[in-house]
């Protein structure tokens, strides 16, 4: 169903055609000034200059074009030509009782729209998940969900960092661990293990021992800066021949992948976030001969220092950016090739209309390379590109949020305090007090996701912003655990009027206690929509936040178990059922999950 808003637009864009303006003078916003009605419409002045005439005169006359007065409480006419309305009670309670009625809650869905490949996660191998993480989960969760909400078909893939120069690394620096197992052994014909011979546990202090090996610095004696740029050639080299396909490093490189893929699914499943596939850089292996084999017959191709590049000249408006390296001087492919086939097989396999980049946007320069080479080498097709880029989450001094001791905070970790901040807060405020012991934990453990979640999602992905523990498990003001509550509530109004026999009857005319809540509720499918077009869930959290607040101060004002009118307290019911289920449908939209009560 189309929004309120799009529907006043609608009459407002009727009235000025009436008049002999166009159509797109009728555009209908909520009232800045809402003392002087709850919509505005501004399109007067704007076509007063068009037309060389009196905003206000033209106002009056919009007016007075105006079909369906019924709808209408209060039209005014402020200024030099700004104007007012109101809706008639009936109408909003019309159009409230319409949203209840609808399953959808009335989101709009696209009819036949092609599908949308959205990348988002993409951990590296060999690392658990830490906070540098999050971001790129819980925003790319996030609109995946919403876009779905719209009727977008969705295919998510976490992209894994499988088969680039760090797994060169952690293969040479096992080899010099343990030289003799078999993957290092040219003559081995195998079969090689089953069992791994490394954990995650392992991978994860094995990996920044390997990285930090080839690391050459100038500050450093010649001599140690000859064994890191040797330990670094050795390892491209072990990368090169893993691409090749030595049977050795590739089977010791799935090992490696395997107990990754075992730790990820864990740390992803305790955040609430999926994906349908779990794809890597290696899963585009297939796919380089053909799109080298494209490149170059088509003359895209040139040689620069021993490398493979494609020149990028600027188009009209677009900045000069480096050309894009296809293969390195010892042929090996880097993240650039992996992405530009990555675009290749989702546009074959998946048809993809667009594809969606969820990255820090520290990686701008590197996505702005790939889609141009996208775009000019034909391998995009019809598909749109889009880096989805996202500022840092930073603790209390301003800087990446780190541990106390300085390192990198686990996942696991930040859950785990999330949790039990959680569950503190709780003992303070007398939540959920009396409830059993595992009850409570599933409760913390939920309020701290929330907390987590809403304090990354209202604010919008571009900005950076500092997480707060303290701060985000309050039970009040502007938080995920506040709007947990506000929900449970809901729950426990509807429970306990259950419990007396009382029911939710039709929704009636608002009176002063209910008509905010109602145009608030009016609101939700627009910023749903709103949300899946600007790529932002900042607008969902600012509306669940503001049907938080409508709600309390309604409740506040309505007492639904103690009314004595059976229609107004049916109605009020009726109006809570509704809430509550925007807030599930919203919060899920978030990746948020309710307690049943608390």
């Amino acid at each position: 169903m189309p929004s309120l808003r799009h529907t006043l637009t609608q009459l407002f864009a009727d009235a000025f055609e009436r008049i002999g303006l166009d159509r797109i003078y009728g555009t209908v916003e909520p009232s800045q000034r809402p003392e002087l009605g709850q919509f505005q419409c501004n399109g007067a002045l704007p076509a007063a200059k068009a037309a060389k005439r009196q905003p206000r005169e033209i106002a009056q006359q919009v007016v007075e074009a105006l079909e369906g007065g019924a709808w209408f409480r209060d039209i005014s006419i402020a200024g030099p030509g700004f104007i007012n309305v109101s809706l008639a009670d009936e109408t909003l309670a019309g159009w409230t009782r319409t949203i209840a009625d609808d399953p959808n809650l009335g989101i709009e869905t696209m009819e036949g729209g092609g599908t949308v490949v959205m990348d988002y996660g993409g951990p590296n191998v060999a690392k658990s998940m830490h906070v540098g993480h999050l971001r790129s989960s819980i925003i790319g969760d996030s609109l995946n969900r919403i876009l779905r909400a719209t009727g977008r078909r969705v295919v998510s893939d976490i992209h894994l960092g499988d088969w680039g120069l760090q797994m060169g690394q952690l293969v040479t620096e096992l080899r010099r661990r343990q030289p003799a197992l078999p993957y290092f052994d040219p003559a081995f014909e195998g079969p090689y293990p089953e069992e791994s011979p490394v954990t995650i546990e392992d991978l994860e202090e094995i990996y920044p021992v390997a990285s930090a090996r080839c690391v050459v610095r100038e500050s450093d004696p010649p001599e140690v800066q000859a064994e890191a740029a040797a330990a670094r050639e050795e390892a491209r080299q072990a990368t090169a021949e893993l691409q090749a396909g030595r049977p050795g490093y590739i089977a010791l490189w799935r090992h490696f992948r395997n107990v990754s893929i075992d730790a990820l699914r864990r740390d992803f499943g305790a955040l609430g976030v999926a994906f349908d596939l779990w794809y890597g850089e290696s899963d585009t292996a297939p796919w380089l001969p053909q799109l080298e084999e494209k490149l170059r017959s088509e003359g895209f191709l040139e040689e620069s220092e021993g490398a493979q590049v494609i020149q990028l000249p600027p188009a009209e408006g677009e900045r000069e950016v480096p050309p894009l390296i296809f293969t390195n001087r010892d042929g090996g492919v880097g993240y650039h090739a992996t992405d530009l086939a990555t675009v290749m097989q989702r546009v074959h396999d998946f048809n993809a209309e667009e594809i969606l980049y969820v990255v820090d946007q520290r990686q701008a320069l590197h996505f702005e390379q790939v889609f141009r080479a996208a775009r000019r080498t034909g391998v995009a097709g019809r598909a749109r590109m889009e880096h989805l880029g996202f500022g840092t989450m930073n603790g209390p001094d301003g800087r990446p949020f780190k541990t106390r001791e300085g390192g990198v905070l686990k996942l696991a970790d930040l859950l785990s305090m999330a949790s039990g901040k959680a569950l503190e807060r709780m003992s303070e405020g007398g939540v959920a007090g009396e409830y059993p012991a595992e009850e409570r934990r599933e409760i913390g453990r939920r309020v701290g996701i929330a907390t987590i979640k809403y304090a990354d999602l209202m604010n919008h992905r571009t900005s950076n912003y500092i997480f707060d523990l303290e701060k985000f498990t309050s039970f009040e003001g502007r938080t995920g655990a506040y709007l947990l509550y506000t929900a449970v509530r809901c729950r426990s109004v509807l429970r306990k009027a259950a419990d007396r026999g009382f029911e939710p009857g039709t929704i009636l005319p608002p009176g002063d206690s209910e008509r905010d809540l109602c145009l608030t509720i009016a609101g939700f499918a627009e910023v749903v929509a709103f949300s899946a077009e600007k790529r932002a869930p900042n607008y969902l959290c600012d509306y669940l936040f503001t049907l938080a607040q409508e709600f309390s101060r309604f409740y506040a004002l309505c007492h639904m178990l103690t009314e004595s009118d059976p229609a107004l307290r049916g109605s009020w019911l009726s109006l809570t059922a509704l809430v509550l289920r925007i807030f599930e449908r919203g919060l899920d939209l978030l990746g948020i999950e309710i307690p049943e009560r608390m």
